[in-house]
């Protein structure tokens, strides 16, 4: 069992960490993120502390939620982020008053959530969605190494589309300065999924209403190209 201080004037407390390793199927340790502050309290059969459930959520979706303290007012900002192993990148303006604080406060929470239907229950009181939601704490740090920036700027670039970053122009140096990238490492993360059919109640299942769930899906759609392109440049394969 291992403590870890949260170095913050916003949390001056210490959490515990309750679970550094278990034993994987092959008998190899494996990480759990399970701490106080992420065990799942509400419907906990829900939560999911292992990379195996986690990272592929954070690599699925394509934007988060990053929670901050400003002037005693928490704060959320949606921001694009992409995952390098066990770090999770974000980035932005070097002026963005979001990524300067992060680093001061070395406390923040990121979020992640994908929906995948809405669940029609035969009472109004048991609807509920399908999702797949990730809870991140953790600091963060800014990334000054140019090769790990250089490197952090291109997975985030993948994460969207990738083999863009070998086609697009790359960065100049008055671009490199002008952004900032910051480094946050998952080690205290959990999980939270529902899928399924509705759960009624055990008369209004004889209530003659319709009940089930309704997909939902992000899909790419048909590519619009900018109106100044040249007739002759076609589309690159990897768009296709």
């Amino acid at each position: 069992m291992e403590w870890k201080k949260v170095c913050s004037q916003n949390v001056p407390r210490q959490i515990r960490i309750k679970s550094i390793h278990t034993s994987g199927e092959n008998g190899v340790n494996e990480m759990t993120f399970k701490t106080d502050r992420t065990r799942v309290k509400r419907i906990p059969e829900r939560g999911h502390y292992d990379k195996e459930t986690i990272y592929p959520i954070i690599d699925e979706a394509m934007i988060c939620h990053v929670g901050i303290v400003y002037e005693n007012n928490p704060v959320v900002i949606p921001t694009i982020h992409a995952r390098d192993g066990d770090i999770l990148y974000i980035h932005g303006s070097a002026a963005s008053r979001m990524l300067k604080l992060i680093p001061i406060q070395n406390n923040i929470c990121v979020t992640i959530t994908l929906m995948d239907g809405i669940v029609l229950a035969r009472s109004a009181f048991h609807h509920s969605m399908n999702y797949r939601s990730v809870v991140i704490f953790g600091s963060g740090h800014i990334v000054d190494d140019p090769d790990e920036k250089w490197n952090a700027l291109k997975v985030v670039s993948d994460h969207l589309i990738p083999g863009r970053w070998e086609d697009a122009r790359e960065p100049n140096q008055k671009e490199l300065d002008a952004t900032t990238v910051i480094s946050i490492p998952l080690t205290e993360a959990s999980a939270k999924l529902r899928e399924g059919p509705p759960g009624d109640d055990e008369d209004d299942y004889r209530l003659p209403i319709w009940a089930g769930v309704l997909p939902l899906s992000i899909q790419k759609g048909d590519l619009i190209p900018d109106p100044v392109l040249s007739d002759h440049i076609e589309v690159p394969d990897y768009l296709k």
